[in-house]
């Protein structure tokens, strides 16, 4: 993302924890995310503070926060390499047993540590643990709020199926053990869907999810700021960054034993062709043939929608991706919302004008 503060929140055999936080171009909120870090009602606090190639005056306020926190603040500068590699930055130079990532855009609750913590210690056999977040839209005066956003209001013991439809918390939700993390591997260096993915490997685990029930987090968007997820939809880079998270999210539900036959692997089937067709339109050939060649993976033998899949993938060898995804979306636009009769249309009316 243009601005992050990835915050890590770790705790030690000594009972000290450490967060990490990376960011770029967000000074305000940096300093806003790391009072919400001081703040918190659990002691012995450690922050690490990673700018992510800043050119404003983030760097500026990093090292305030540094000097004059009563807690230890270290500040680590890279070039800018978005907010993947600059979270993994700050995971390798944390310590301890919990985890917390934080954009610069969130705030934490003052006992979410406590009561996250507190419940990992209970529930040695859970991975992660996360409890509600809100989420304020600052596009209105005053924001509205949303709460709990996503599920995160929702007690869920795993998180496949559900992730395969959604990354269905926001990143100051979750608290995860670093055992867990040393596990999957490192965040991949992506500008979109990274956390997504990065959350996928942790379910191909099976770790199972604990919850609290009270709320611990608040996500706040529509602040002025550019945000990495925009323009996800026709961005080149970004698209094909999401093509390589999908192929990964695939691969992790199928690890965590989802059978082609969940709903929810249908809709994520959907989705990737909808993908497949915003890459067409980008121009990203090789994108749109891995991605339609997924949709088919994550399809039952006997959907209907292989055969839907295996005419596009003629009429785009034909005309071209980009051609036959404008064609697609003449007569079935890019929604999930995609019917079987508007598909044998568009079929139709594409082989006549061969």
């Amino acid at each position: 993302m243009v601005a992050q503060i990835v915050c890590r929140s770790l705790l030690n055999e000594s009972g000290s924890r450490q967060y990490d936080c990376s960011v770029y171009n967000r000074p305000r909120l940096l300093a806003e995310a790391v009072r919400s870090v001081l703040q918190q009602t659990y002691p012995s606090i450690e922050i690490v503070i990673v700018d992510d190639g800043s050119t404003d005056a983030t760097a500026d306020v990093a090292d305030t926060l540094s000097r004059e926190a009563i807690i230890p603040v270290k500040v680590i500068r890279q070039v800018n390499s978005g907010p993947g590699a600059a979270r993994q930055r700050g995971l390798d130079e944390a310590r301890g047993e919990f985890i917390q990532f934080l954009d610069s855009d969130d705030l934490l609750l003052p006992a979410k540590f406590s009561a996250q913590v507190a419940t990992l210690q209970r529930r040695p056999e859970c991975g992660i643990c996360y409890g509600p977040s809100a989420e304020e839209n600052h596009a209105s005066n005053p924001p509205g709020r949303d709460c709990p956003m996503r599920a995160t209001g929702e007690l869920i013991d795993h998180l496949f199926p559900r992730l395969l439809t959604e990354r269905w918390w926001t990143t100051s939700s979750p608290l995860y053990r670093r055992t867990l993390l040393d596990q999957i591997g490192p965040w991949q260096p992506w500008i979109n869907e990274e956390d997504w993915e990065y959350d996928a490997r942790c379910g191909a685990t099976r770790t199972r999810l604990a919850w609290v029930e009270d709320p611990c987090s608040v996500r706040r968007i529509n602040l002025g700021n550019d945000h990495l997820s925009q323009r996800g939809s026709v961005d080149p880079r970004k698209l094909s960054d999401r093509s390589m998270a999908r192929q990964s999210i695939y691969i992790s539900a199928r690890q965590a034993g989802i059978p082609l036959e969940a709903p929810e692997m249908r809709l994520f089937a959907r989705s990737t062709f909808l993908l497949c067709r915003q890459c067409g339109l980008a121009g990203l050939d090789k994108e749109s043939i891995t991605l339609l060649n997924l949709a088919r993976c994550a399809s039952t033998p006997t959907s209907f929608r292989l055969l839907y899949y295996f005419f596009y993938g003629l009429v785009a060898h034909w005309f071209g991706w980009r051609r036959g995804a404008k064609f697609a979306n003449i007569f079935s636009p890019l929604t999930h919302s995609t019917t079987s009769r508007a598909s044998l249309i568009w079929l139709s009316i594409i082989t006549s004008q061969r």
